[in-house]
């Protein structure tokens, strides 16, 4: 586990006795190039690439680097969208009634979602609750819990197990207490205070072909089979993983849809085959399941 807020904000307060000039050029084109320069000139004049712990120290800052962009394009959209002049125009009396219906099917449609204790999952493929907001990929589950604006990382209380989490604020009651989904890989979790207003959580599950239903046991649960995973990201895969994910999606789709899955299917493929090379074989009186 790492704690970044409370190294960032010692890190402000630690004078530097000396300076060593660093010149290069950034290429946007190239980012990593930049990056790599960087890595070099820290590696010459300094001990750190020397720690066994630099990997996942690195991986850290990288990590709370992409939620920062990621929570600033969401914040940004948000605002877009808030921006959008309303319409002026009255409505009539028809369309009232239009809207009325409207509602009203859009409270029976979430009904019928939670007929069977599940709900459909939000935009992060997790559920927006009362205190929080989880969302997940198959490989990552990242929290988004709002605290008072100029919360401070030491009035934080974070603590991580790999079946258990408990995060909170100093003299308060847990915001989320309770046993996980899953387990996660406790040495692979960070979280960090954005903005002191909000903090995030970043969890790697320790089994990575599983949509989790909730974030803690005994909470509402969504329904995996309307998860929609970021098909961008594997890629980010090997070949032997990312041939198991993209079975996991064609087949989750087959049967949303009642249709044979990718095993069935390659069943009846050598079934043809099989009747094709023995025409003498009669398989009307079959029974094929």
């Amino acid at each position: 586990m790492a704690i970044l807020s409370e190294y960032e904000e010692d890190k402000k307060s630690t004078k530097t006795s000396s300076s060593i000039p660093f010149n290069a050029d950034f290429d946007p084109s190239n980012p990593l190039g930049f990056i790599e320069t960087v890595f070099d000139f820290v590696a010459r004049k300094s001990d750190l690439f020397r720690s066994d712990s630099v990997v996942r120290d690195v991986n850290a800052l990288v990590r709370t680097a992409r939620e920062k962009v990621v929570t600033e394009e969401r914040e940004r959209k948000r605002k877009e969208k808030a921006e959008k002049p309303p319409k002026e125009e009255p409505a009539s009396t028809s369309e009232i009634v239009t809207e009325e219906k409207k509602d009203a099917a859009a409270v029976a449609a979430e009904n019928e979602k939670t007929a069977e204790g599940k709900r459909a999952p939000n935009k992060g493929n997790g559920l927006d609750m009362d205190k929080y907001s989880w969302g997940q990929s198959l490989q990552e589950v990242t929290i988004n819990i709002p605290v008072p604006p100029g919360t401070t990382s030491r009035f934080i209380t974070f603590e991580i197990k790999p079946n258990h989490l408990k995060v909170g604020l100093k003299g308060q009651p847990p915001i989320i207490d309770g046993e996980l989904f899953q387990s996660v890989k406790v040495e692979d979790c960070f979280w960090s205070l954005e903005d002191q207003k909000s903090i995030s959580v970043l969890m790697t599950k320790q089994n990575q072909m599983n949509w989790w239903k909730s974030l803690v046991k005994g909470d509402p649960e969504i329904d995996t089979q309307k998860v929609e995973p970021e098909t961008s990201k594997l890629s980010d895969l090997d070949s032997e993983t990312r041939s198991t994910v993209e079975k996991l999606m064609f087949d989750q789709q087959q049967k949303s849809m009642g249709l044979p899955t990718s095993d069935e299917l390659q069943k009846q493929d050598l079934l043809k085959q099989f009747m094709s090379q023995h025409p003498e074989v009669d398989f009307s009186k079959a029974n094929i399941v």
